[in-house]
């Protein structure tokens, strides 16, 4: 290409090239937006042309001419190679024309008089965008009420009128030992008749999403809900879960629950809903210290588990349904008791002064009166070290070992029964799981230990040394056990006698299902491990004190048929009892929360 200057105007001449003028560098397509603005023509001085090795004429021009001038240049190379690729070159305007402006309208009406053509791209993303569009308006249309389940709807819960625990001197009183502290709610009339009148909305869509979809929809929906408002959606799913005996959860056997539907549902709702705030608060090693060996580790496990849950506990206070006071009651004991002293006062009045500084520093505490609070301890002082505090004492869910109606501060129903594991070695929770075959359980009934307590005196009175089949004795000797150890004795025994000691509560009844053995208990006024949930008649069997000289009679009175099915039972119950080093779904630390989750949707009444 060659240039030529002249002291007013630049000239550009364009030699004859065999492919389509339009190809040429020189060939410039002014939009109409240039036109619009009285483009007439690119004037040049003369003095700036005295090099023909420009790549195009125009780079002495200022700097938003240039780049206007390069982009138009650019936007000619491509636009030649779209006119080749659909085979649309048509007559072209000399580029003089277009620098002087004369070629516009040349241009315009060449580029409009093309056929215009949609490529098969552009046309498939609009079709994808209006049947996306069509898809979603028909699903808004016909979709059933948020949250729906098999079950049930969500509660329109804009028309409850939510008022909070309110406390006056009257209504603290505990009429009954079964009392309850409960927050309360109040549905207006206009609630009463939404629930009667049924909406006029269909329930089956016509276009179903599929489950994933429905599942994320249903968890976005449930975050939407205030804490008090998940739990009266969790209590009113709960109420309206009808027996099924078809669950299809392999992990569940029916005969061990009381409502085996039930607890499915309520676990499902708890592994959605539940967020824990656990109290940062103490130091240890009395908080944030599990101890996990010994017979009292049921409450250091928890413990462990719970303050590293990523699933149920929360950061922020507001979004929680329970909170977590995280002491030990056996670290307790260590550092604040004064052995031989007989005096458990101190360690009452450190809780009451722990709690006294937790409901001066938050407001949550106040809100409820400790009613969603709650804490687990295993040592058999654990219900007398909160008798300094009222509210910790009535109001708070307590998971408890010692779990005696007696006493007067355990309630059932509300408090919840803690199982007590002897845990050896804590990196092999696990170890030495399992029994003999029924075949190979030669001894009736087993028992042998420390002579404590009120009930053990008599059980020896009554058994030791008078039956062959039923081995009761005093602790074994080391002769004994080398011969046949404790744990051999319970794998080859059909019962296992588990009874009380000083308190209540007794490792026997875990260690007996460690071993798959049928435990015997005999501890009145105590309430089984796990009996929100658990149907305790289904694999042990449950003797009065006052049985005890009639207890080979009523072993020997259980038909074979019928140990056969408890024994079979008591291995199936084996995995909701296990510790394991990493929590598995109906595991112990889950059994156990859930037992929580249900006491604190019991304090709500719809």
């Amino acid at each position: 290409m060659e240039y030529q200057t002249s002291q007013q105007k630049a000239t550009i001449i364009t030699p004859s090239v065999p492919h389509h003028p339009a190809c040429s560098s020189s060939f410039i397509p002014i939009p109409l937006s240039l036109q619009e603005r009285s483009f007439t023509g690119i004037h040049l001085p003369s003095d700036r042309f005295q090099s023909p090795i420009y790549p195009n004429p125009f780079t002495h021009l200022p700097t938003t001419s240039r780049r206007l001038v390069n982009s138009l240049h650019h936007f000619n190379r491509a636009y030649c190679k779209h006119l080749k690729r659909r085979n649309m070159l048509k007559p072209w305007v000399d580029p003089n024309e277009m620098l002087n402006g004369s070629g516009f309208q040349k241009f315009l009406f060449l580029s409009s008089s093309r056929k215009s053509r949609i490529g098969r791209r552009k046309l498939l993303f609009i079709g994808a965008i209006i049947t996306i569009v069509t898809f979603a308006f028909l699903q808004i249309k016909t979709l059933p009420y948020q949250l729906t389940t098999m079950n049930s709807s969500l509660p329109d819960t804009n028309h409850f009128e939510i008022t909070p625990l309110i406390r006056d001197n009257q209504s603290e009183a505990i009429k009954s030992s079964n009392a309850v502290v409960q927050e309360k709610v109040k549905v207006t009339p206009k609630k009463i008749q939404i629930d009667v009148i049924k909406p006029n909305i269909s329930t089956t869509p016509i276009f179903s999403s599929d489950p994933e979809r429905r599942q994320k929809r249903y968890l976005r929906d449930i975050k939407t809900l205030s804490p008090y408002e998940a739990l009266i959606y969790a209590k009113k799913e709960i109420d309206t879960v009808s027996y099924d005996i078809n669950h299809h959860d392999p992990n569940l056997y029916a005969p061990l629950f009381r409502n085996v539907s039930v607890f499915k549902r309520s676990y499902e709702l708890m592994e959605v809903i539940l967020k824990v705030y656990v109290y940062q608060e103490g130091k240890k090693p009395i908080f944030h210290n599990p101890y996990l060996r010994g017979i009292y580790s049921s409450e250091g496990w928890f413990m462990k588990f719970m303050e590293s849950s990523k699933q149920f506990v929360t950061r922020d206070p507001q979004k929680a349904h329970l909170f977590y006071l995280p002491y030990s009651a056996r670290q307790l004991q260590h550092a604040i008791y004064v052995p031989n002293s007989h005096n458990i006062k101190p360690l009452s009045l450190f809780l009451r002064d722990y709690i006294n500084k937790l409901s001066s520093k938050y407001p949550f505490w106040n809100r409820t009166h400790g009613s969603d609070h709650f804490l687990v301890a295993c040592h058999d002082w654990g219900p007398y070290t909160l008798k300094e505090h009222e509210e910790l004492t009535k109001n708070t869910i307590k998971v408890l070992c010692n779990a005696d109606t007696s006493e007067g501060v355990f309630v059932a129903g509300k408090d919840v029964s803690l199982p007590e594991t002897t845990i050896g070695n804590p990196r092999r929770p696990l170890r030495n799981m399992g029994g003999k075959s029924i075949s190979r359980r030669p001894i009736l009934a087993f028992f042998a230990g420390g002579l404590h307590g009120r009930v053990r005196p008599i059980l020896l009175k009554h058994w030791a040394n008078k039956d062959d089949k039923m081995i009761i004795s005093g602790p074994m000797s080391y002769k004994q056990s080398q011969t046949m150890s404790y744990s051999l004795h319970m794998k080859s025994s059909k019962y296992c006698i588990c009874p009380m000691g000083f308190e209540v509560n007794s490792p026997r009844i875990v260690e007996a299902i460690y071993n798959e053995c049928v435990p015997v208990i005999i501890a009145d006024n105590f309430v089984p491990p796990l009996n929100e949930v658990l149907n305790w008649r289904a694999f042990s069997v449950i003797v009065g004190e006052s049985d005890i000289p009639k207890l080979k009679e009523i072993l020997l009175g259980i038909s074979f048929k019928r140990y056969r099915i408890m024994q079979h039972n008591v291995k199936m119950l084996q995995r909701h009892f296990y510790w394991n080093r990493t929590p598995v779904k109906y595991d112990m630390f889950h059994m156990i929360l859930h037992s929580i989750w249900l006491s604190r949707l019991n304090q709500i009444q719809v």
